[in-house]
């Protein structure tokens, strides 16, 4: 297929063709990728120590294309054309500590666990890629644009792992012009696929606040500055500021994780007290006022009583966002490809993609896996096994909405 063809040709008489033989392709041979999900889950790998997991991935797709190291542990290689621009697919390598309570047969005993459904995301990008020679010898047909493969390391701790292969250049080293990701949900019912144009993640910033002031003698508070009030009124200032901040009809919100302030003395006033916080905003105006509002709010409580304030906020992922045509485009081939697409799934929750879509158009998606399942993060969480081939389904469909839009892009 040439760089000329039509964006109506392409959706007509390629994506369809291709994007059936492709799926019956990975159907064919899924219970390999079953059994990849199944010895992923069994042995997973925390962020930072995914190696083990990588080489068992560029295993599998030996044959059929070189995996290059990037971001420590992570992998990225191209399929399809050597030159011109790629379609990228994510899919996370790490697991999450703790003890899994699935009492699935292939349950995880080494104290990390696949809790958030990465194994399944790995073994469905395998699927998708390892399907690839059947799909031409089906139709006679090549792919249009390269599939570039992102197994991503870190995405669960830091330091991020999406935000390593940007500034490693792994986007411009695999020439990837859009980037897909699709991640499992029990949230969205089971088997549907959530994609949504605009913002589908927040931003998240870490707050640490440290109240500095005099201590002394519980009998002689008048004697000392006490940070124990300033530190519990500061707390419960923080989520205020929203409210004062932006807009009612925006989301954002200040939570605090921590407060700390004392030796566990009942008569030792202490000196200094502090605070972590998260701060959760889903735009960029919103963040940096809600940031800078945080800094006066603690700093002059803190002077009403005397003490003194030091605020440091460390940004974390940025508000991630989905590519408004990309994702209309996704949404169209995953209907076609037979899946019920669901509202979209939007939170205050992050995901490092977010460094992805800035640099790039992209689009984040959830498959359903179900609300009998456990939530994310949940020694009890399991996606069922149908869930590699759902996730498959949307990859497939993302990478034909990416190759979709590069070439709509460049015909004359």
């Amino acid at each position: 297929m040439n760089r000329g063809t039509s964006q109506g040709q392409f959706s007509a008489a390629w994506s369809r063709k291709i994007g059936s033989a492709w799926l019956a392709a990975v159907k064919a041979n899924l219970e390999h990728a079953l059994d990849l999900r199944r010895r992923i889950h069994a042995s997973p790998a925390l962020g930072g120590q995914e190696q083990t997991t990588s080489e068992v991935i560029s295993a599998e797709l030996s044959p059929l294309m070189s995996l290059n190291r990037i971001a420590g542990t992570g992998r990225i290689g191209r399929i399809g054309p050597t030159d011109g621009p790629a379609v990228g697919i994510r899919a996370e390598l790490d697991a999450l500590p703790g003890e899994e309570a699935t009492g699935a047969e292939f349950a995880s005993t080494n104290g990390a666990m696949h809790a958030c459904g990465h194994d399944v995301h790995m073994a469905a990008l395998v699927a998708v890629i390892r399907a690839i020679p059947e799909l031409s010898a089906r139709t006679g047909q090549t792919l249009p644009t390269a599939l570039a493969a992102v197994f991503q390391p870190r995405e669960e701790t830091y330091p991020s792992g999406a935000l390593d292969i940007v500034a490693e250049k792994g986007l411009e080293m695999a020439s990837i012009a859009r980037i897909i990701g699709v991640h499992n949900h029990p949230g969205v019912p089971l088997g549907e696929v959530a994609i949504g144009e605009g913002y589908i993640n927040a931003a998240a910033d870490e707050v640490y606040i440290t109240v500095r002031g005099r201590g002394g003698h519980g009998a002689y508070p008048h004697d000392a500055s006490d940070p124990v009030a300033a530190v519990a009124n500061v707390a419960l200032s923080l989520p205020e500021i929203v409210r004062r901040t932006i807009g009612p009809m925006s989301a954002a919100v200040v939570s605090v994780g921590t407060m700390s302030v004392g030796n566990g003395a009942a008569n030792v006033l202490p000196c200094n007290g502090s605070i972590r916080a998260t701060v959760r905003t889903t735009s960029t105006e919103e963040r940096r006022g809600i940031q800078s509002a945080i800094g006066t709010m603690a700093q002059r409580i803190s002077q009403a009583y005397g003490l003194e304030a030091d605020v440091t906020i460390v940004d974390g992922e940025p508000v991630l966002t989905n590519d408004p045509d990309l994702a209309r485009r996704f949404a169209a081939q995953a209907q076609f490809l037979g899946a019920t697409v669901a509202s979209p799934m939007r939170s205050l929750g992050a995901d490092d993609f977010s460094f992805f879509s800035e640099a790039v158009p992209s689009a984040m998606s959830f498959v359903g896996t179900g609300q009998s399942q456990a939530s994310l993060h949940s020694p009890g969480y399991l996606p069922p096994e149908r869930s590699v081939l759902d996730v498959a389904r949307a990859m497939i469909a993302g990478y034909l909405a990416g190759a979709e839009s590069i070439l709509s892009s460049t015909s004359g």
